[in-house]
């Protein structure tokens, strides 16, 4: 991974110096393009020798759901031709730590066994930019196999306070 984190901090850098007045619209579409170019159908169908760049760069156009402006387009054209389409995930994870360094913030995933209701979430996001000092851009994803609780990952940091990971510390506690 780290030859793709090579090849994808160039244009990372790029797309945050071209987007410094608009960041948060630019990482809007960006995360998006992202999410398209990582299905694995597209970059079989984005590698057929049969397939132009113009086919692909159409075909993503069309799935994105937010309207591209000049500089997306541009943007995208620019990763498509040059072979790169593989590494717009990495691209965006990078140009969202950028973002994120800029605005001295972290992103936080929430992994919950169940729905977590806004106010709740609000609340826990509030704990947790305490807890870790920052401001925090928290997203929720499920995981039933947690079976309650949370599980908290900001950056290389682990917060887990799930029934799982409680479980699994009793079966450590009771088998040494």
């Amino acid at each position: 991974m780290a030859e793709l984190a090579t090849i994808a901090r160039p244009y990372a850098e790029a797309l945050y110096k071209a987007s410094a007045g608009d960041l948060a619209a630019v990482s809007t579409w960006v995360d998006e393009l992202a999410a398209v170019a990582a299905n694995a159908q597209l970059l079989q169908f984005a590698d057929s020798p049969k397939v132009t760049s113009t086919q692909v760069f159409e075909l993503i156009a069309g799935v994105a759901k937010s309207a591209l402006g000049d500089k997306g387009q541009n943007f995208l054209r620019t990763v498509i031709d040059n072979g790169r389409l593989s590494a717009l995930p990495e691209i965006a994870a990078q140009f969202r730590a950028l973002v994120n360094a800029q605005s001295g913030s972290s992103d936080a995933v929430v992994y919950s066994a169940f729905p977590i209701e806004p106010a709740a979430l609000a609340d826990v996001a509030a704990t947790l930019e305490k807890r870790f000092g920052r401001k925090l851009n928290v997203s929720v994803e499920l995981q039933p196999e947690l079976i309650g609780g949370i599980r908290v990952v900001v950056g290389d940091e682990v917060l887990d306070t799930s029934v799982k990971a409680r479980l699994e510390q009793m079966k450590v506690a009771l088998t040494a």
